[in-house]
């Protein structure tokens, strides 16, 4: 099988582990008999300083034309002075928006092996954590007008928090979709008692869940559900939630696996393409010396071959190679504990390849 993917390398550490998770799919096109071929696509911080913008139509143009989008990270204080418009951030905002990308798929696991480094209670561990947040990924506040002016005050800003029914009727169906794969229990995360914008979602939610009677379906808003994900994470399967909400709490369920340079994630729409990311970002104070965890970037790798390429085996080998790994004993410095083995990005990578 022949794929096209877009690579945006990006800023900060992204180059170092994009160009390892690239190593792993040449490793599994050699193994499976698959050709990979990358088209590099500028986009974000080095985006601004090639070309002045953050995301250039050209890059729009390449992404468009591949059957998937691998991206390391963008961003860095160089850029934090500009203007909200031309940080290098609205890259993945523009991606996102001009690809459809309307759900993105967080799955929050945590390893046997690593299970040490998790911050929580070693009971709470032994419940186990393995649950997936889906985000709404182009409504809500991040893109709903928005507005600085002059008042009496001095300076008012405004962001707008607005879904349409159709925006949160799909994206609930991926999340039950999903969850008739998985465990079969979907939260929808909200917040019904203050805002009008998630009144309509849970009325939305509500209405798709009686489509779905095999699924065990529940509401919980969302502050009680940040607790909850300190407290007893073993109760999610699925969440399911708007794009300012998601984006929050995945990051929480990501750091009680261990470290958020475990964490991949995927950006799906109507269609296979999607773009797949690490949930970190571009750790600019490490870049550049091969200090770098290039396990995320490898899972989204593993995540591309599952849900845009239908390769199921492909993924797992990667996915149990990373655990190989892990079991192993060899770290990273993000993920390191007493009587680990400390490896740079690059020979992680090795590592992993040579469990393929």
């Amino acid at each position: 099988m022949n794929k096209q993917i877009a690579v945006i390398k990006g800023d900060g550490i992204g180059p170092e582990i994009v160009d390892e998770a690239l190593r792993v799919l040449d490793r599994i096109g050699e193994k499976y008999g698959h050709q990979f071929t990358y088209t590099y696509v500028d986009a974000g911080g080095c985006a601004i300083d090639k070309y002045g913008e953050p995301l250039p139509e050209e890059s729009v143009q390449k992404c468009l034309a591949s059957d998937s989008v691998l991206l390391g990270a963008v961003g860095g204080p160089k850029w934090d002075a500009l203007d909200g418009a031309m940080r290098p951030e609205r890259a993945l905002l523009g991606i996102r928006s001009r690809l459809g990308l309307f759900s993105n798929i967080r799955p929050s696991k945590l390893f046997a092996p690593l299970a040490s480094a998790c911050p929580l209670k070693q009971e709470i561990v032994n419940q186990g954590l393995d649950l997936v947040i889906v985000r709404e990924l182009i409504g809500g506040a991040y893109f709903g007008k928005r507005e600085t002016l002059m008042t009496e005050g001095g300076k008012t800003s405004y962001d707008t928090m607005i879904y349409s029914e159709k925006e949160v009727e799909r994206i609930v169906r991926v999340a039950f979709d999903m969850a008739r794969k998985r465990r079969g229990k979907v939260t929808s995360v909200d917040k019904a008692n203050v805002l009008e914008s998630s009144r309509l979602w849970r009325e939305v939610a509500h209405r798709v869940a009686a489509e779905y009677p095999d699924v065990e379906f529940a509401d919980m808003l969302v502050d009680n559900t940040a607790m909850q994900l300190v407290r007893n994470p073993s109760q999610f399967d699925v969440i399911v939630t708007e794009n300012m909400f998601g984006d929050i709490l995945s990051d929480e369920a990501s750091m009680i696996t261990g470290s958020i340079g475990m964490i991949p994630s995927s950006s799906l729409g109507e269609g296979t393409r999607g773009m797949y990311e690490p949930i970190h970002g571009s750790a600019p104070d490490i870049a550049g010396q091969n200090k770098a965890n290039p396990i995320a970037t490898i899972l989204s790798v593993a995540m591309m071959l599952k849900y845009s390429f239908d390769m199921e085996a492909e993924s797992a080998d990667i996915e149990n190679a990373v655990e190989a790994v892990l079991r192993e004993g060899y770290r990273t410095g993000d993920i390191m504990d007493e009587g680990g083995v400390l490896l740079g990005c690059r020979e992680m990578g090795d590592k992993i390849i040579s469990k393929l």
